[in-house]
């Protein structure tokens, strides 16, 4: 307790008091969109796409009891046990996440606005993937999974947190098929899936890129025509060919995708020898890019 206290004192209010408010305020939107896909998609369909909240979705089938609540005294414990894992402050603003996620699978009230079990696994599957991602990129997460999945992997080393977090969901849609059936069961996992490639998407940013790698004996050519026609930099690497023992001219280059067919005339205008790869980047920050700035 008297660390935790020490950490609060150093930490400089008036310096990350924007960001703290950024924030929150991406974790409520994030948190109130994942609310929308179990009240609006999954619990009239009784879909339990893993995680805590697919465990309260399936012990509600047998208490008198809302998902939200359930969800809530599940990670209670999660929390209390795994909070050192993670650090004070991740833990406090997952706690924060994970209490708006409850509240807001109660409050909403359900409605099957899809009216198909299909569309709701699809859509529901979307809307919780964005709504996770929101929480994530607010440095944040919405269960006691992820800190249960921590301490596993401390007494389980060879088993990696991304394994552990599978095995987890797997095991809750196991559980599920035996309650709600196995057609239900397979939607979930439906579910599970698309929400994992939103969420995916969103945490990873929507500044997807190109990376060239060139290798030619006209790199001076082709930097000039980049400099000149892309408005691009790039950078050059010492490199040596091993069959040729030469020293030989490598480029790396990033770029937007629709830069992409420019830069390929280019090459192969200057040297259609020239060896070519070009690689997918999740991500590009920085100049010609978006800025690098805090989540």
């Amino acid at each position: 307790m008297r660390k935790l206290m020490q950490n609060i004192k150093e930490i400089d209010f008036h310096k990350e008091g924007k960001q703290l408010v950024k924030d929150y305020a991406l974790m409520v939107l994030g948190t109130l969109i994942a609310g929308l896909s179990f009240a609006l998609f999954f619990l009239p369909h009784d879909l339990a796409p893993g995680g805590v909240t697919g465990v309260s979705t399936v012990l509600a089938n047998f208490l008198p009891v809302n998902v939200g609540v359930l969800s809530f005294v599940i990670n209670v414990p999660l929390f209390l046990l795994g909070w050192r894992t993670v650090g004070w402050r991740f833990a406090v603003r997952s706690f924060a996440a994970m209490t708006l996620l409850s509240f807001f699978i109660d409050v909403i009230p359900p409605a099957d606005v899809s009216g198909d079990v299909m569309l709701a696994a699809v859509f529901g599957g979307i809307l919780l993937g964005a709504g996770l991602g929101f929480v994530v990129r607010a440095g944040a997460t919405t269960g006691g999974t992820d800190m249960a999945a921590k301490m596993v992997h401390h007494f389980i080393g060879f088993a990696s947190i991304p394994a552990i977090l599978l095995a987890i969901d797997a095991f809750v849609v196991v559980i599920a098929g035996l309650v709600f059936g196995v057609e239900a069961a397979l939607w979930a996992l439906i579910a599970l899936i698309v929400s994992s490639y939103v969420m995916d998407m969103i945490i990873k940013g929507f500044n997807t890129a190109l990376q060239f790698m060139i290798i030619s004996n006209c790199s001076e050519e082709i930097v000039r025509r980049i400099h000149r026609d892309l408005d691009r930099g790039c950078t050059r690497i010492v490199a040596h060919g091993t069959y040729s023992n030469q020293p030989v001219g490598m480029l790396v280059c990033v770029l937007a995708r629709m830069e992409a067919p420019r830069l390929k005339k280019i090459v192969a205008e200057i040297d259609p020898q020239a060896f070519v790869t070009v690689c997918n980047v999740s991500e590009a920050l920085g100049e010609g890019f978006a800025g690098i700035h805090g989540q």
